[in-house]
């Protein structure tokens, strides 16, 4: 097997800062021997198919049969619940008052329009004035000049894994490369942040801050997109330049999906995250190479790291592999519901992924349109209906949580502390609840209504089903769906209110169970009981 460790061997030695440079980059002479030497040796690899990832034995074949036929969720990623994921990057560190950039900032920032142009402006057009007005026309102050200013100069892992941590979360998934082509970690690819910026290797830090306080670790990469997403900045780059690199001008910014140099270049770039990190998880936020135009270099990336997990623990499954797909059997996978929801109960775990900043990157003046209590209730439902909660903080360039986003975590964590109980290590029930409130089945399009004490979710663990109202009540509950005769056939023995030590009053008949107010609610956005049953 061929060790990420070993990219050297390959003529990958890495460089260092130029001094003359003002972004900081290796030189272009290391550059072009260093990419071209590695890009021919993968070729060579892929074509005779010697790069095999995991030594071969009995495994998971590169198909989605095979993969949905073998795939596990792991036990720590349904009983843990709740994950942070960290976006973070070069466009964290660009002026937070900026314009809406859709946290595509490489992307937009090259949208020029005539100087005497009078029509309506777009997001990206509205950009890029507001970038050459603010640090100069993208020929002269391109995306790479903004790489100085991302420092990193207050980022403290190990404190933000406890703070993580000290609100709920079991998980953490940093991005380990956005669609700006900027890998946040040592990287044979020499735009990276080891090289320049914050001059660290941001994923070994995450890893031994999560491994301090005992929390699983993630990596997410969106790559796949880059040679689109730089479609527009194709003009102003120059072949021969450090720059052609960062902005994937060898690739297509059409076609690329078809270009084995482009799906060879992805595999490589993913698989040595794997090696080098060894995450839990594995979440690829992008397209990824096909069976037919790609040759099938994505399901084999996802098999191997499957593989690979499945002979260093004996052929258990540990790690969790995720992506967006809706086209692929989801027994092959764990699905990123991102920004979405579910309608019903899912037969598979799921994620749902949602963002706190109001734009996946920081910007000060992004607006995240879900309230706090709608987020928690949105993850109580996502819960009942057997989906792990992944919420993303966008860091400033910093490297520090905003107030603003640090209010939800905290919200969150205050709700788990009361009810977590009844949500860690939990399960579906025989149905995920009742109540006006219907969820949009699918990604995108999540909810952003307030919830009613009407809306009741179920969970259930060691024989205790778990009810949570998903508003604060304010008159008695009443349960409809456990009612005398319908889906609950047990008894109940005792009611608790979850996070307090108050008799709880309530009788079931055929119009359901009714629950009286009780006299003090603890401090929480949605409240919960605790129904223990006969056995």
């Amino acid at each position: 097997m061929l060790q990420a460790t070993r990219w050297k061997t390959l003529g990958a030695s890495r460089t260092g800062y130029t001094g003359g440079n003002p972004s900081g980059v290796p030189s272009l002479k290391s550059i072009e021997n260093n990419m071209n030497y590695i890009n021919r040796i993968l070729f060579s690899l892929l074509s005779v198919g010697l790069w095999m990832g995991p030594t071969r034995g009995q495994e998971i074949e590169p198909t989605w049969e095979s993969l949905a036929a073998n795939y596990e969720v792991p036990q720590w990623f349904v009983d843990g619940k709740i994950g942070v994921w960290f976006h973070w990057g070069i466009s964290s560190a660009a002026d937070e008052n900026r314009p809406n950039d859709g946290s595509h900032y490489g992307r937009r920032m090259y949208s020029v329009v005539p100087d005497d142009y009078s029509g309506e402006l777009g997001m990206s057009e509205t950009l890029t004035r507001w970038h050459t007005e603010r640090y100069g026309h993208p020929s002269e102050f391109g995306y790479e000049d903004l790489i100085p200013l991302f420092k990193a100069e207050k980022w403290d892992p190990d404190a933000l894994v406890k703070f993580a941590k000290d609100n709920g979360a079991r998980f953490i998934m940093p991005v380990a490369c956005h669609h700006d082509n900027f890998d946040m970690y040592d990287s044979f690819h020499p735009w990276n942040s080891l090289n320049m910026g914050p001059k660290r290797d941001t994923l070994k830090e995450w890893k031994a801050a999560a491994a301090k306080h005992g929390l699983k670790f993630g990596v997410s990469t969106h790559l796949y997109w880059s040679p689109r997403f730089f479609a527009n900045a194709r003009k102003y780059q120059k072949p021969g330049t450090p720059e052609w690199t960062l902005f994937n001008m060898d690739f297509d910014p059409r076609g690329y999906a078809s270009q084995d140099s482009w799906n060879e270049h992805w595999y490589a770039r993913c698989w040595e995250i794997i090696e080098k990190y060894d995450p839990d998880m594995f979440n690829n936020d992008a397209p990824y190479p096909k069976l037919g135009s790609g040759k099938g270099l994505g399901v084999k990336l996802f098999t191997d790291f499957v593989n690979r997990d499945l002979k260093e623990n004996d052929g258990k499954q540990t790690v969790v592999l995720s992506f967006k797909d809706a086209s692929v059997d989801r027994s092959a996978f764990t699905y990123n519901l991102e920004r979405g929801g579910a309608g019903e109960i899912k037969p598979e775990p799921w994620m749902w992924a949602t963002d706190l900043s109001g734009g996946w990157f920081y910007r000060a003046t992004a607006v995240n349109r879900m309230s706090i209590p709608v987020m928690v209730g949105n993850a109580v439902d996502a819960i009942s209906k057997n989906g792990v909660v992944m919420l993303n903080v966008a860091l400033k360039g910093d490297g520090t949580i905003p107030e603003n986003q640090a209010a939800y975590l905290t919200a969150f964590g205050d709700f788990l502390a009361t009810c977590g109980e009844g949500i860690y290590g939990s399960r579906p029930w025989k149905t995920f609840g009742e109540g006006p409130l219907k969820v949009k089945d699918g990604r995108q399009g999540e909810n952003r209504q307030d919830f009613s004490q009407q809306d009741i979710r179920f969970t259930h663990k060691d024989g205790v089903l778990y009810a949570f109202v998903l508003a604060r009540p304010t008159e008695d509950i009443l349960i409809q769906t456990l009612a005398d005769g319908g889906l609950l056939d047990r008894e109940i023995a005792n009611i608790k209110l979850l996070g307090s030590d108050e008799k709880i009053q309530w009788k079931r008949s055929h119009d359901g169970l009714q629950i009286s107010l009780p006299k003090q609610l603890p401090d929480a956005l949605v409240t919960g009981f605790a129904i223990e049953l006969n056995q």
